[in-house]
């Protein structure tokens, strides 16, 4: 059996497993689900990728980017399959360290990092990559208070390769937020001088895109910065720049379940359009997220109601903007594939229907997906949103007061039953559901009366 195919049975047998285990009921009717062994097999892919088009004993570094799915026990997951971290805030710092992840695998990125970010990044041995000028003559001043060696530190650079389909995450557009220009009049001049009066300064940065991005605008992006690494060690007569960070940003298929583009794929694509950057003179460093993670994750939710209204059936339940904020409020972005089960969590079969599936939140257009063809939906049944690994548990949408689902692992396991085994589906906390409670503290519970004082 195919990865695929393989893959998609352990989904199936997970929400059934999950209707009969109570993971997802009608007390808890959204849960966030984590295909375990398919976490392990996309980071054995990355790895694998990479090692087939770098020169023998290369330093390859794989960060996971953190904002992907800031969860501490997935952290914790892909540092055991010899990934890092690639944080770019103090709480995504917090949780890889909480994760156990080695300061020296861990990359520290984002373009307003403060003074204290910085010190705190530097006493750890935390890489850095300074976003701007500013941000570089601030190292400056930090480096003078210790005499110890710093972790590598570096530069991003923006190539100005231009932009993919989704503006908002197109990093490497001319007027971009991020990085240092590189076209700019005068940038590559002072970038190669910055480098050169700096011994400290060992790593170029660059993070040209995600979804949206063709690969080959990817690699014109890192060819240029690569070239920019040849030029500064041209000017100083050494090796300064001993490491190139590539970041990640490669897209995920969101239509089927084959898993395109590769890791290995653009690896190829990459030592074919850079072949420097993988003969051995340089360390690299990845930060892949979306990629390693989308795949091997869902949100499934319990129907609570279906009804209809100018002809078209509507199923109402409990996953909408609070879980996919992205694709309520951006759907041709960001479309979501949705798999029907019925009530006791077997796919569901039927002629199919137009309908949509909406979400609980109190505004019109909490769909997750609109006039698709699907078994008809019933009170009870259940609705799968597929691809949901990455970024899904990361950008809940706190409209409405509704509380963050659970997240839950899974994998298969042998259980017995009697003098023989079947498989079975065993289930690990992720993050616990937020109750109503943690709700009533964070929105000021604790204040409740402060307002009153007031005249």
């Amino acid at each position: 059996m195919g990865h695929v195919e393989s893959a998609a049975r352990r989904r199936d047998a997970a929400v059934l497993a999950a209707v009969r285990q109570g993971v997802v009921s009608a007390d808890r009717p959204v849960v966030g689900l984590l295909d375990a062994p398919g976490i392990r097999a996309a980071a054995a892919a990355l790895h694998k990728a990479f090692a087939q088009v770098s020169a023998p004993g290369a330093d390859v570094l794989h960060t996971f980017a953190v904002k992907a799915a800031p969860l501490v026990p997935v952290l914790r997951l892909l540092a055991d399959e010899g990934l890092g971290a690639e944080a770019a805030s103090p709480g995504e710092l917090a949780l890889a360290r909480a994760a156990g992840v080695p300061p020296g695998r861990t990359v520290l990125d984002s373009p307003a990092k403060t003074p204290a970010e910085l010190r705190e990044a530097l006493a750890l041995g935390v890489a850095v990559n300074a976003d701007s000028r500013e941000e570089l003559a601030r190292l400056d001043g930090l480096l003078t208070d210790t005499a110890s060696p710093p972790p590598p530190l570096g530069l991003r650079v923006n190539p100005q390769v231009g932009g993919g389909s989704i503006d908002a995450l197109s990093t490497a557009t001319p007027t971009s937020k991020f990085g240092i220009p590189l076209r700019d009049e005068g940038a590559r001049e002072w970038l190669v001088r910055a480098c050169a009066e700096r011994p400290w300064l060992t790593r170029i940065h660059a993070h040209v895109g995600s979804q949206g991005c063709p690969l080959e605008l990817m690699a014109s992006g890192i060819r240029a910065v690569y070239e920019l690494a040849e030029e500064v060690n041209e000017r100083v007569g050494a090796r300064r720049i001993r490491s190139v960070d590539i970041g990640g940003g490669l897209p995920v298929n969101f239509a089927s379940d084959d898993v395109t583009p590769t890791h290995a794929a653009y690896a190829r694509l990459l030592a074919e359009a850079v072949p420097g950057l993988f003969d051995g003179r340089y360390g690299l460093v990845t930060e892949f997220g979306r990629s390693l993670l989308a795949k091997s994750g869902m949100v499934l939710a319990r129907v609570e109601y279906a009804k209809s209204a100018g002809g078209r059936r509507i199923a109402v339940t409990h996953a909408g903007a609070q879980v996919a904020v992205r694709t309520v409020f951006a759907p041709e972005a960001w479309p979501l594939r949705v798999a029907v089960y019925d009530a006791w969590g077997r796919p569901k079969d039927g002629a199919p229907e137009t309908q949509d599936v909406a979400g609980p939140c109190c505004f019109a257009g909490d769909l997750v997906a609109t006039g698709r063809s699907l078994p008809r939906l019933e009170a009870g049944d259940h609705v799968a949103l597929l691809d949901t690994g990455a970024y899904y548990f990361s950008n809940h949408f706190a409209y409405n007061t509704l509380p963050r689902p659970g997240v839950y692992g899974y994998a298969e396991h042998q259980q017995p039953t009697g003098a023989e085994e079947a498989p079975g589906v065993r289930f690990v906390p992720v993050r616990p559901p937020q109750s109503l409670d943690e709700l009533v503290a964070e929105s000021g519970g604790a204040h409740a009366v402060g307002l009153t004082a007031l005249r």
